[in-house]
């Protein structure tokens, strides 16, 4: 995976965040980019959240968002995570967790259409 747009930082908070993982990568050379979509995702249980798409390794990825998560002291959104078993359905589906620091506090499942441009919908959410 090279890309994921299942990625959030509370509101309030996602310029800031999604700036200094974008300095970080550049300064450890690392093959990152983000950038904030105007895209803002309400969930029941965990609040609101900026989502941000971002390009380079996965591996750095999480990696950054969870580093962020703890200097910010804010929850995050890590997606990109699919289901184990192929499940053919007219929508795509993607899986994430909501971190706060290194503690995982629930997950959410995204839904979008297959065809066209659509933005993810928040399907389900539960609370770890």
């Amino acid at each position: 995976m090279g890309e994921s747009e299942t990625f959030g930082a509370e509101k309030g908070s996602g310029e800031e965040l999604v700036q200094w993982m974008n300095e970080e990568a550049e300064k450890r050379k690392m093959k990152f980019e983000a950038r904030l979509y105007d895209y803002v995702i309400k969930t029941e249980n965990f609040g609101v959240f900026e989502m941000f798409s971002w390009m380079g390794d996965v591996k750095v990825a999480r990696n950054l968002i969870i580093k962020a998560s703890k200097k910010f002291r804010v929850k995050v959104i890590e997606g990109g995570y699919k289901a184990k078993e192929k499940i053919y359905s007219t929508k795509k589906a993607d899986f994430a967790m909501v971190r706060k620091g290194d503690r995982i506090i629930g997950h959410l499942k995204f839904t979008a259409a297959r065809i066209g441009k659509d933005n993810w919908e928040l399907t389900e959410e539960e609370r770890r």
